[in-house]
């Protein structure tokens, strides 16, 4: 009897023992698969794994630091927009009101990224000024040219053309950061010459001016302007009502009478006490937005017993990143140029607030005080802090450009610059 050969698996042979042999060097049958080929019902095999592997880790690894540079352009936008704000008279009061909305968010959630308020509007809102200012450079530009040619030659045809074009390269160079705007105000928008086309495109769908005026008021209550300016103006009126006494007895210990070195002695101790507390009712008022938190001191002390070395580090962080600024009131600032200081200060206060509001927040999960032995050693690092700090407010009258009303510029508690918008 004949043997049927069978052929089963990806192209593997199975034969009789003695059949082995002999068809081992032996071409397959036609229409049989070869041994090695693989055939219609084999899995498909990946060559580009790795391949894809590495560039899904490329473009994560782009993305994040794509992210991170966005976030820290926001951040310095956010900082530069706060100083701006903070040399205008009443406006001041929005700066503060947000460095105490920071606070009040690490308190409520225990997270310092709550503290970062806005940072990526701001990113948005800074790329477009940026981006304005790059195409308007070479605007500028011509505008000097055309107004030196109109002083040499006012009347000659080199000037009246450069004018003309003056006038054409606004309009166009206007029209196209309104386009790139109503895009969505990226960046990469205002790379891409042909935004007109896609903002007709929209126009022709309908209902553009309802949909753009929706989008400015979003982007405008987001903004909660209102919000932050009330709150730092019961920030400022609760701060100023704790302060006001001990710097005017401080002020007075060099007055030309008698006792005045008791009046200074007196108000320089008052100030001490009242810095140690002063940041805590400030930061328990900007987390709960009630105003009478601002005038419960008791309440202060026992937030203090839950986390004493915590809110130890954070005053002494905020008192010394304080007193570097009192350097620069040594000469006055001219008021086209005041903001610059005010860069400094926020850059410096901002942190501060930052990490006080974390310090408090870990009295959220402590409702007993601590042990009387870290809360009375966890004082021994504030006493020197407060004293230097003292020692300096009261140093600052005479190096000062402002004298004696320097003094009651504090603007570790009040407002974020020391110049009252002046």
């Amino acid at each position: 009897m004949m043997r049927v050969l069978t052929r089963s698996g990806i192209g593997g042979a199975l034969l009789p023992d003695d059949l082995q042999s002999d068809f081992a060097d032996e071409s397959p049958l036609e229409g049989t698969p070869s041994p090695i080929a693989p055939t219609q019902d084999a899995l498909p095999v990946r060559t580009t794994g790795y391949r894809g592997m590495a560039s899904r880790i490329f473009f994560w690894a782009f993305g994040l630091l794509a992210s991170a540079s966005e976030w820290v352009f926001g951040l310095a936008s956010m900082l530069t927009a706060l100083s701006i704000l903070a040399a205008f008279p009443v406006l001041q009061f929005i700066s503060l009101g947000y460095l105490l909305e920071a606070t009040g968010s690490v308190i409520r959630t225990g997270k310092l990224a709550s503290g970062f308020i806005g940072i990526r509007t701001a990113a948005r809102l800074g790329g477009v000024v940026i981006a304005s200012w790059l195409l308007l450079l070479p605007v500028r530009y011509l505008g000097d040219v055309a107004f030196t040619a109109a002083i040499i030659d006012p009347n000659g045809p080199g000037a009246e053309r450069l004018r003309s074009l003056v006038l054409i390269l606004t309009c166009l160079i206007g029209f196209h950061i309104s386009m790139a705007i109503a895009r969505g105000g990226r960046f990469r928008h205002f790379l891409w010459p042909f935004n007109f086309l896609l903002v007709f495109r929209e126009i022709r769908k309908g209902n553009v001016y309802g949909r753009a005026r929706d989008a400015t008021w979003d982007l405008l209550i987001s903004m909660r302007l209102p919000y932050f300016f009330w709150l730092g103006l019961r920030g400022f009126i609760g701060a100023l009502f704790w302060l006001v006494l001990p710097v005017t007895l401080l002020a007075l210990g060099h007055a030309p009478i008698a006792i005045s070195p008791l009046f200074g002695f007196a108000g320089a101790l008052w100030l001490a006490i009242t810095v140690v507390y002063l940041p805590i009712m400030q930061a328990r008022f900007a987390a709960e937005n009630r105003f009478w938190a601002l005038f419960e001191w008791r309440e202060a002390r026992f937030v203090y017993g839950r986390a004493p070395w915590c809110i130890s580090q954070a005053l002494i962080v905020a008192l010394l990143s304080a007193i570097p600024l009192y350097l620069l009131k040594i000469e006055a600032v001219p008021a086209e140029a005041i903001w610059l200081p005010s860069l400094v200060f926020m850059a410096f206060m901002f942190p501060a607030r930052i990490i006080m509001g974390w310090a408090i927040s870990q009295t959220r999960t402590r409702i007993e005080p601590r042990h009387w032995f870290f809360r009375w050693t966890g004082r021994l690092p504030i006493v020197p802090a407060t004293l230097f700090y003292v020692l300096f407010v009261f140093l600052s009258q005479y190096f000062g450009w402002d004298g004696i009303l320097g003094m009651y510029e504090q603007h570790a508690f009040l407002l974020p610059v020391p110049f009252f918008g002046k």
